[in-house]
């Protein structure tokens, strides 16, 4: 074999494990994107199923405190100050 083809083997050769390699690096990064994305849309879900349970149990508590004490519209003592 001659010198070129011995160089042209080599590069070619060199030049497919640089890119076997690459492609494998960017699968494991594109991997590990994927999984934060996973992770962000569980503490979203996480955040809302607090904000829901707080909401009702301020609705509750509004239920409550309705039937404890009087609420009147703040639109109506206004009125009747006038």
């Amino acid at each position: 074999m001659s010198t070129r083809a011995k160089l042209t083997l080599a590069t070619t050769t060199l030049s497919a494990i640089g890119v076997v390699i690459f492609v494998h690096q960017q699968q494991v990064s594109d991997k590990a994107a994927m999984h934060q994305g996973v992770i962000r849309d569980m503490e979203q879900q996480r955040v809302k199923r607090e904000r829901l349970l707080d909401f009702e149990m301020q609705r509750q508590l509004e239920e409550e405190y309705r039937k404890v004490q009087s609420v009147s519209d703040s639109s109506e003592v206004q009125a009747k100050a006038r």
